[in-house]
């Protein structure tokens, strides 16, 4: 079902994001706690991303990736959003954005996508759980 793929694809894209994201970041602060926070939601962003990947193939669909232009997009956004302050709190505020924009559009799909399978659903809800916990975790740094 082609509805199937689309959230699918939407949980990979997101999740994909996520691990790009956090391999940036990681590169990039100089906070041990925080590092250890980010290398968390890293494992956690490709976990979700692998398990999309996989249903994606036991259906017969191909995995959508980011296009190259959003991935250039968003490297150098956080270079230069970085650029001048590196800071664990400003670092935090930045992933709390990328989160909420994630939680958005997590529940914009799946009130998008009720007909799907519920595995796919639930890998939906997991991904916004998820997000939904980095804020959490994430104010601590602010």
């Amino acid at each position: 079902m082609k509805k199937d793929a689309d959230l699918l694809n939407n949980i990979y894209q997101n999740s994909q994001m996520g691990v790009n994201t956090m391999k940036q970041l990681i590169e990039i602060t100089e906070d041990e706690n925080f590092k250890k926070q980010l290398e968390e939601q890293y494992k956690e962003y490709k976990e979700i991303r692998k398990l999309a990947e996989q249903k994606l193939n036991e259906r017969g669909y191909d995995e959508k990736g980011i296009n190259t232009f959003d991935k250039i997009k968003t490297y150098l956004m956080i270079n230069f959003q970085t650029l001048t302050d590196k800071s664990t709190s400003h670092i935090a505020e930045m992933l709390m954005i990328g989160s909420m924009m994630g939680i958005i559009n997590a529940v914009r799909n799946l009130k998008e996508h009720k007909d799907c399978e519920n595995d796919i659903l639930d890998l939906m809800e997991r991904l916004l759980k998820f997000e939904e916990h980095n804020i959490q975790k994430l104010k601590e740094y602010l």
